[in-house]
Parts: structure tokens; C-alpha cells; sequence
């Protein structure tokens, strides 16, 4: 077999207060203390989680199609971290990446509960997003919340994400079918490549 496969993107983003980089199949560890820490706090917010997202070994086979996703261009998916990037404070994913015509993907995020109320998380998506819409050339991102959530639509707001609709019964969180606020981010100054190549 002459298969190709393209190496992962080697993403690292810095701000300020903080390491926003792509994960990777040694970050089992981080990604499972995190989860483990937050699990409490998260769970409203979230699908059911089940017992592996709190063990290194159940991150092990996840990260593995994590990385195929990211060598594919499907989905982008980041931790926050501090700046010795010990442990991860939050995370951000872009996935369902589409090209073609569309050049769209969601935007799904979380932090820690100690991080909070600090802007954390407002940092580093700035930071993510300007990835994605520079270096991956996507024109729409679209973030969706429920609409209790304060919080996160506040922080939808502050980064430039306008509100498109509303959805009824539209994800499984917690166990629920919950409602969700549907909003997106266009790059008003996307352009076609034009290096001779599809887009």
C-alpha cells in the first residue's frame, strides 16, 4: 500500500494569560483530570459523560481519532492551558469542519470552574477564532447555547456571534433534550484562494 497521509497540525497559540494549543495523543492525562476535576460542574452543560472521560485510558483510543480528524481537516480541537502548560483550564472545539462551498463548523467550549468570571475564556477564543478564520479559511462559525445559559450567550455576544434562531428540543444535555439559541460568526472579509487550487 502507497497510502499518503498528511502529518497533524502542530497549532500553538499564545495570549497573555494563557497556551491555547491543538491536542494531542500524549495530553490522555490533562484531558482526563480535567474532566475529573469539573465533572460536577460540567455536567449540566453537557451530554452524559460516561466513566472513561475521567481516565487516561479513556482518552488514549478518543485522542487517536482526534488526530485522524485533525490530519483530515474535520475538526479542530483545542485545551486551554496556563502558560507551562501543566494543566488544561478549559477546552474549545471546531468540529463538523465543511469546505466546499459552505466553509462553516461549530464551536463547542468549556472551562474549569476554579476559572470563571476571569475572561479566560473570552481569551482564548479570540485567539482560536482568528485561527480558524486566518489559517483554516472558515467563514462561518456557528455556536448554539441554552437559553439559560447567561453566561455563554454573554460571551457569544462580546466575540461578535449574532443570534439566527431558535431551536426546540435540539441537543441531548444532561439526559434532557434542551432548547438551544442558535448564533453564528462570519468572516466579513473571507475571499476565495486563488492559488490555482479548489477552494
Amino acid at each position: 500500500m502507497f497510502g499518503y497521509r498528511s502529518a497533524a497540525p502542530k497549532v500553538r497559540l499564545t495570549t497573555d494569560r494563557l497556551v491555547v494549543r491543538l491536542v494531542h495523543e500524549r495530553d490522555a492525562w490533562r484531558l482526563a483530570d480535567y474532566y475529573a476535576e469539573n465533572r460536577a460542574f460540567l455536567k449540566p452543560w453537557e451530554p452524559v459523560r460516561d466513566e472513561s472521560h475521567c481516565y487516561p485510558s479513556g482518552w488514549q483510543a478518543r485522542l487517536g481519532l482526534i488526530a485522524e480528524m485533525h490530519r483530515q481537516g474535520s475538526a479542530f480541537y483545542f485545551m486551554v492551558m496556563d502558560p507551562e502548560e501543566n494543566a488544561v483550564r478549559g477546552v474549545a472545539n471546531f468540529s463538523n469542519v465543511v469546505r466546499g462551498s459552505f466553509h462553516a463548523c461549530y464551536l463547542g467550549y468549556s472551562l474549569g470552574q476554579q476559572w470563571q468570571g476571569q475572561g479566560m475564556m473570552l481569551e482564548a477564543l479570540q485567539s482560536a477564532i482568528r485561527y480558524m478564520q486566518r489559517q483554516q479559511r472558515i467563514h462561518r462559525i456557528m455556536a448554539n447555547y441554552m437559553p439559560h445559559n447567561h453566561r455563554s450567550g454573554d460571551l457569544l455576544t462580546r466575540l461578535g456571534f449574532v443570534k439566527e434562531g431558535y431551536a426546540k428540543d435540539y441537543l441531548l444535555i444532561d439526559g434532557r433534550w434542551q432548547d438551544h439559541v442558535l448564533t453564528a460568526l462570519t468572516a466579513s472579509e473571507w475571499t476565495p484562494e486563488r492559488r490555482g487550487k479548489p477552494s
